[in-house]
């Protein structure tokens, strides 16, 4: 878990100084110099100044539309928050937050909301009236379901929930059109049943599951270009995964495959493919390279 919450909050850093140009808007770290600024203050930054509640006066702030306030100590997400309704990215990342409020629909410009390493055990349904938003980081939570609002906001382009408690997943994933970039991994999921995916996804992450198999409707998926399925139960590949047409990359590894159907050599594009942690003999193993002369096989 330490592991999963370090790669976590790197990446929330790499993610957060990508989307905000410091010259054109300067980030406020302090209620004091944003109070006196003759601008208009539009980024601010609270992160780990150990707050346990936000500055009153943050909501005299009506042009902000960029909100850090990671690895604090905040355990609710104070009224101060529902004034800003220019926001447009908001990370709350590490802190101990439980639940959000039903005053999250107030914040309808959001296009990024970040709330991974908190305590949420599900997502508010307001959350759907957010139709503007592009991504979401909902990781090392404790969710068990796939948040149902999310399947209300066809805008959403990436979802992050990786390492939460999640067994279910709703098969009604195409209603989210526009979704390009799933990440379901260090799950409980078992069993994807009749999952419907969006037609625009390219990037799937289900690692570190409890998957058996993966559904003939996942295989249908033809913009999909990396697939990730290592560690899980998975015995077998069925021969419907010639339909991947885009597929680039696919990583088997650590399952019980022993080997896989003819139908990979319809894969052209598939550049790499990793099969480290599986029974496959050496015979099989270089009638895969004969298969797949194009493709690097990691074994």
């Amino acid at each position: 878990m330490k592991k999963l919450i370090i790669i976590i909050a790197v990446l929330s850093m790499h993610y957060m100084n990508a989307q905000i140009d410091p010259v054109k808007y300067p980030t406020f770290t302090d209620m004091e110099s944003a109070l006196r600024s003759k601008e208009p203050v539009y980024s601010m930054s609270f992160r780990e100044k150990g707050l346990f509640n936000l500055p009153p006066d943050l909501k005299k702030m009506k042009s902000l539309f960029f909100l850090n306030i990671m690895g604090n100590h905040l355990e609710k997400m104070d009224q101060e928050l529902f004034s800003l309704i220019q926001l447009e990215i908001l990370n709350v990342n590490e802190n101990g937050i439980k639940y959000i409020p039903d005053e999250i629909g107030a914040l309808k410009n959001l296009t990024s909301f970040s709330m991974n390493l908190n305590s949420l055990t599900d997502i508010n349904p307001n959350v759907a009236q957010l139709q503007k938003l592009r991504s979401v980081h909902f990781d090392a939570n404790n969710l068990n379901v796939f948040p149902e609002a999310l399947l209300k906001i066809p805008s959403l382009e990436e979802i992050n929930l990786q390492g939460n408690q999640i067994s279910f997943v709703s098969e009604h994933l195409d209603a989210i059109k526009n979704l390009q970039y799933l990440n379901l991994s260090s799950n409980q999921i078992n069993d994807l049943g009749k999952i419907k995916l969006p037609k625009k996804l390219k990037y799937l992450e289900l690692q570190k599951n409890r998957i058996i198999e993966i559904p003939e409707r996942v295989l249908r998926s033809e913009k999909l270009e990396f697939l990730n399925v290592s560690d899980n139960m998975i015995t077998k590949i069925n021969p419907k995964v010639k339909s991947l047409k885009n597929i680039t990359s696919i990583n088997l590894a650590n399952n019980r495959i022993t080997d896989l159907p003819k139908e990979f050599k319809e894969l052209r594009n598939l550049k790499t493919l990793i099969l480290n942690g599986n029974p496959i003999s050496q015979s099989t193993l270089e009638k895969l390279k004969i298969m797949l002369p194009d493709t690097q096989i990691y074994f």
